[in-house]
């Protein structure tokens, strides 16, 4: 065993939750269309129509039996899959956006404290929940079941003192299973995994590991930590905490912004439609761009007038797709507009848009067709 005098003293009394969902794109597609159950569905636009391009976003569990993963070329999945039990679907995001929000609503019937981390899967600190009276086994069993029964949809998680931990439970009894990691079997759990099931420990890193003699936890943690940090420098001192049981990173709490909005006083009042149009369009453009710079998607645009009387009306619309494009933001707010009547004859002295309903959107959420997949391939 390694010696630990350059590790920091390790923290075992939280009670960490990560609860990742079940090949979520391809398992809300298959709850949505029973007829794919026994299919091996992948979630991608058929290459067949995109010359051959297009990236993996998830697949099911049958898909992945034959060696069909996220991220990979959709074309293998032709090679790879019988074609009769082949089905590509089309991501729908907006779909995947809803359903992931219901799940982090039950999410907050346990906790506030929850670190999204994809539309999938979050950690949740549950060291002092809400619903105090359950063990933190309960918890996790609670929120399985909820999303089971109510969304017809199935989640695995793994509970320890550590997020490290919660994930590689997580992970370890998939699918729609459970695993708990005690202080006392952690490094024993830890020393029997093989280096690929370590979360943060990438394929490339894992050939160089291979290269030196390293397959399993259990190598990492008879090794020689200041060989670790010469050769992998701060990643190979993060491998022998992870190895050691060790991660202090706390759980942090993501709080929504309610709003981001622009809004000015007119001296003087507008009076022409043209000159209302120019404003809300420059309004859209900042308003976009400010969605873009902190990646947040809008559900509901709100409108701000107010005439030369010093009365203000207030509108706001909901929108049939969350958006942060400019175009579409503009004709939102024309529209809004256009439902006040007479507001244009009285002069118009303050206008403002805005957007509510906030969403963070990560990476997975961007359309595919906005990559160049040519590079991808």
């Amino acid at each position: 065993m390694a010696s630990d005098s350059l590790l920091p003293k390790n923290d075992t009394h939280r009670k960490i939750l990560h609860l990742d969902m079940d090949a979520f794109y391809a398992s809300v597609e298959i709850r949505d269309h029973p007829e794919l159950k026994n299919k091996a569905v992948v979630i991608a636009r058929n290459p067949k129509e995109t010359n051959g391009h297009g990236v993996i976003a998830t697949a099911n569990y049958l898909a992945r039996r034959f060696g069909v993963g996220s991220a990979m070329p959709a074309i293998e999945a032709v090679h790879l899959i019988p074609h009769d039990r082949l089905v590509f679907v089309p991501p729908d995001f907006v779909k995947y956006r809803r359903v992931s929000q219901q799940v982090h609503q039950f999410m907050h019937e346990v906790s506030d404290q929850i670190e999204p981390i994809a539309l999938d899967e979050a950690y949740l600190d549950i060291t002092a929940p809400k619903l105090s009276a359950r063990t933190p086994v309960q918890l996790g069993q609670y929120l399985q079941q909820k999303i089971y029964h109510e969304l017809g949809l199935t989640c695995s998680f793994g509970i320890s003192y550590n997020k490290f931990l919660a994930k590689m439970g997580s992970e370890y009894a998939k699918p729609f299973g459970a695993t708990i990691i005690s202080p006392e079997e952690a490094m024993p759990f830890l020393a029997r995994q093989p280096l690929s099931r370590f979360p943060g420990i990438g394929k490339k890193t894992q050939s160089t590991l291979s290269d030196l003699g390293f397959s399993t936890g259990d190598d990492l943690q008879r090794a020689k930590i200041r060989f670790l940090l010469d050769r992998f420098k701060k990643n190979g001192y993060v491998m022998a905490m992870h190895a050691h049981g060790i991660d202090l990173r706390p759980v942090v709490a993501q709080r929504r912004r309610k709003s981001i909005g622009n809004e000015r006083t007119f001296e003087p009042p507008l009076f022409t439609q043209e000159r209302v149009d120019a404003v809300l369009m420059n309004f859209s453009i900042k308003l976009a761009g400010q969605l873009k710079q902190k990646k947040f998607l809008t559900d509901v645009i709100v409108l701000k007038v107010r005439n030369q009387a010093f009365v203000t009306v207030t509108k706001r619309q909901m929108l049939e797709q969350p958006t942060q494009e400019a175009s579409q933001i503009a004709k939102v707010a024309r529209h809004l507009l256009h439902q006040i009547p007479n507001f244009l004859d009285q002069g118009i002295r303050l206008l403002g848009i805005s957007a509510t309903h906030l969403q963070k959107m990560g990476y997975l959420e961007v359309p595919l067709p906005l990559f160049d997949q040519n590079k991808l391939q």
